[in-house]
């Protein structure tokens, strides 16, 4: 995975949030993401395709979603249920939009968004894709950005 490939996504994070949510997301580390597990009990998953395939995780702390989902719908959640879960899609949605829009050479197509709860669950990553993942801490506590994704491979002349 190229930088030019992630770096679209780190601002939408921090954009996001300081524009939606009213919070500072600050960029942690970057690792190249060793196993499927999720650090944090909450994951929106958007799929990506076009000129290059992969998916996107934003992996949630329980404290991100509720804050979060508190700003967005302007009411204090005090439990993850659909309304919150609903927020989280929307989180990962307004991030892959964004940097959907900085990588348009890659002609790409934003799935519906997937939302993924529970201790270490599993996120899977296209075969071709090496994921990195990249912490923040944001004013509402922490969250890890994981992106897998590569360039389609031209086909072949024969």
């Amino acid at each position: 995975m190229l930088a030019e490939h992630i770096n679209p996504f780190l601002k939408a994070v921090s954009n996001t949030f300081s524009t939606m949510l009213q919070c500072e997301a600050r960029r942690g580390k970057m690792t190249l993401a060793s196993e499927a597990r999720q650090k944090f009990p909450i994951s929106g998953v958007i799929g990506l395709s076009g000129k290059a395939a992969g998916t996107v995780v934003i992996n949630l702390s329980e404290e991100v979603a509720l804050k979060g989902a508190s700003a967005m719908l302007m009411m204090e959640m005090t439990e993850l249920d659909a309304d919150v879960l609903d927020a989280v899609g929307e989180i990962a949605n307004m991030v892959a939009g964004q940097a959907k829009a900085e990588l348009e050479e890659y002609e790409l197509s934003v799935s519906l968004p997937n939302v993924i709860t529970g201790e270490g669950h599993e996120v899977r990553f296209p075969s071709d894709a090496k994921p990195l993942a990249v912490a923040f801490d944001t004013d509402f506590g922490p969250l890890q950005l994981v992106v897998g994704l590569e360039a389609a491979r031209e086909p072949a002349s024969v």
